[in-house]
């Protein structure tokens, strides 16, 4: 079995204008003396921390980088395209919205917006491949998800030809990233297409099986979908190469359930909390982590609609700490062994000798 490893912390929540969440340096400096050990590193956004399109062509630079980590005793988990992954695939309804994760020359170009957005994930799998990397975090983009509830009735076809165009969009993308050697984790997320198990199996049945087509695990989110976010590990562990630790809570009531009644964080039912103040189960999920020799990073995504971040931030570290299993490398009552042998078995099975 394997440990596995971290702690370490998302810091796209916690980029700013404002030292020290403005410089990678400094960003690290802060993440480390919360005891971090890694980072994942968002590359979209206005103030961003990492120069994406040089580090896919640039090993200096990428040496560069890690050496400023390193200084810090930290290490890179992962690098993210969750805003650019997103831009991979939107529907209509959302093209104004969306403008907001590409750059303002692209606003309003929905289709030059998708060309920059497989752009960007491109340079994330030779980015990746050059910082030494194995596992790149994204999400999918959504085309079907203004259909998720199927009144009116949804026309046939409607979500297998929604989910064939994603996998067209994607299908390039993974083959990029198997020739680098990087496997593409997709945060299953509501307001993706693959917001859940079935929509995942979707997907991977759309893309052939890929092998780079992989999961981002939070269990947050599925909580907040009511599913059993332990199963969900059991089921598709092969397939989970990232881990984000991030805490939720479901209390519904009289007036709202999962759909949160359009409600603001603070007073939907369903809500995400900082480390131990939801109602997921940690002890669980980490035990079948290591059940299932899960070798990624433990990462905090800090997202609470109460607490203040940096908080949740130096409350996340001893957190997840404390929930690493340091798996065992003997069985508990190795010490009662008994040497055998097939004869030996056969005699105790009342078989008489050898076969």
């Amino acid at each position: 079995m394997k440990t596995l490893k971290g702690p370490a912390i998302f810091l796209a929540q916690f980029l700013g204008a404002q030292p020290p969440f403005n410089r990678l340096d400094t960003i690290a400096e802060w993440a480390a003396s919360l005891g971090y050990e890694g980072v994942q590193i968002p590359t979209g956004g206005t103030g961003s921390i990492f120069d994406l399109a040089l580090a896919a062509e640039s090993q200096t630079y990428c040496d560069e980088v890690t050496g400023t980590l390193a200084q810090h005793g930290l290490a890179i988990t992962e690098l993210s395209t969750h805003l650019q992954g997103q831009l991979v695939a939107v529907h209509p309804a959302y093209d104004s919205l969306f403008d907001a994760f590409a750059p303002p020359e692209l606003h309003g170009k929905p289709a030059a917006r998708q060309i920059w957005a497989v752009d960007q994930l491109m340079l994330g799998a030779k980015a990746s491949r050059n910082l030494g990397l194995d596992v790149h975090a994204t999400f999918s983009g959504a085309l079907a998800w203004p259909y998720l509830y199927p009144w009116p009735q949804r026309p046939a076809g409607l979500v297998e030809e929604a989910f064939a165009e994603l996998a067209r969009r994607w299908r390039p993308i993974l083959d990029a990233y198997d020739a680098a050697g990087v496997d593409l984790a997709y945060e299953i997320h509501p307001g993706e297409d693959l917001h859940d198990g079935a929509t995942f199996e979707r997907f991977l049945d759309a893309v052939d099986q890929h092998p780079r087509a992989n999961i981002l695990y939070d269990p947050s989110h599925l909580l907040l979908q009511q599913l059993d976010y332990l199963a969900f590990i059991d089921l598709y562990h092969p397939r989970i190469k990232a881990f984000h630790v991030k805490d939720a809570e479901f209390r519904p009531n009289g007036r709202a359930g999962v759909y949160g009644g359009y409600q603001g964080w603070v007073d939907r039912p369903g809500r995400f909390r900082s480390l131990g103040d939801g109602q997921i189960d940690f002890k669980a999920i980490f035990s079948k982590m290591a059940q299932y020799d899960y070798a990624g990073w433990a990462v905090l995504e800090w997202e609470c609609a109460l607490k203040h971040p940096e908080d949740g931030a130096r409350e996340g570290a001893p957190f997840i700490r404390d929930h690493i299993i340091r798996v065992t490398e003997k069985a508990f009552d190795d010490f009662v062994a008994v040497d055998a042998d097939a004869g030996f078995n056969r005699k105790l099975l009342g078989l008489g000798g050898k076969a």
